[in-house]
């Protein structure tokens, strides 16, 4: 039987509190894709943020939702979408409106769907690219946050980035470290600064390098975790074992079902997992909620470098995030 769906498509930006600054550049606001289907009255939303490391931008991925409209009018579920479009951010829009949808038609939690008990979880809170006296100063002002991002592969060198890494242990020294180059370094830079950059108990380097270097990794006594060499479940088959962390977000892997089976697919081949977002509002926070049962670290701290969030969105209290209201999603 013919679905009485419609689909509502929206392209919004959030304003930031700061400037958030990353290796490959910075931005000032959050623009996100908002999806809505509504059928037989119950409506259903996700939210996504094209990701240019893929090529994807906002127009790209409204195309890419555009073109399936007819296909989820007529009432093309989660398993068909897996093979409607790859992974990235327009089927992760899609999927987790699907999700949403499903639990209000239902009258359940998407959590129950998933057979997931949904807890409140601990979120590092990143500290973004700077001079290391700001960095600094970041990392004193998030004494809420016993676990830390650390942003780093600035184009002064790794030696550089020494310093600002030195300079937030320095200021928090209770902090446990987490670092992220966003492929930043060079492998044999890395190499060279191995012994120092492992003087500060960093619980793993991100993505350190390219792709096209991280064979190196295998040389270096360095603990690491892949983010843009792991997408779907299929990324394991080729990721290195010097990766001992993947990180999963959902922009990646195309939405909460396949970040799921990333999930259980990672654990079953002896990773660890983080799970992390992009700059955007508790919408996209809220799916990844059920993904962050099974992670070993989350990064889910999104929502909180906007001005405003979206109404009924997530509650944070420090370092913790509560699951979502069911007005907000799921």
């Amino acid at each position: 039987m013919t679905a009485s769906r419609h689909l509502t498509i929206r392209a919004e930006s959030w304003p930031l509190k700061q400037r958030f600054s990353i290796a490959r550049g910075s931005k000032i606001s959050a623009d996100v894709l908002a999806v809505e289907l509504t059928e037989n009255g119950f409506s259903g939303r996700g939210e996504a943020v094209p990701y240019r490391r893929y090529g994807e931008s906002m127009e790209t991925v409204t195309a890419a939702v555009e073109a399936l409209q007819k296909a989820l009018e007529q009432g093309l579920d989660r398993d068909g979408l897996l093979d409607a479009l790859l992974p990235g951010a327009a089927r992760n829009a899609i999927d987790c409106a699907l999700w949403d949808l499903q639990a209000k038609q239902e009258n359940c939690s998407a959590a129950e769907l998933a057979g997931i008990n949904l807890k409140p979880i601990q979120t590092a809170f990143t500290v973004v690219i700077d001079d290391a006296d700001k960095m600094a100063a970041q990392a004193e002002k998030a004494k809420a946050y016993p676990l830390l991002k650390i942003k780093l592969g600035g184009r002064d060198g790794v030696m550089a980035d020494i310093t600002r890494l030195s300079a937030i242990a320095e200021a928090r020294p209770d902090a446990q470290l987490i670092v992220d180059s966003n492929e930043g370094w060079q492998i044999d830079e890395l190499a060279r600064y191995a012994e120092p950059l492992g003087r500060y108990g960093v619980r793993f380097f991100e993505q350190p390098v390219l792709q096209a270097q991280e064979a190196g990794l295998a040389d270096i006594d360095l603990p690491f975790c892949a983010d843009e060499s792991m997408h779907d479940h299929h990324s394991l088959d080729a990721l290195p074992r010097a990766y001992d962390w993947v990180n999963l977000k959902l922009d990646k892997t195309g939405g909460l079902t396949e970040a799921l089976a990333c999930a259980k697919a990672a654990k079953a081949d002896g990773r660890k997992i983080m799970v992390g977002c992009m700059v955007a509002t508790s919408l996209s926070m809220a799916p990844a909620m059920l993904l962050a049962q099974y992670a070993d670290i989350v990064d889910l701290d999104g929502p909180l470098w906007l001005s405003e969030d979206r109404d009924n969105g997530l509650r944070y209290d420090g370092a913790t995030i509560y699951p979502p209201d069911e007005i907000l999603w799921g």
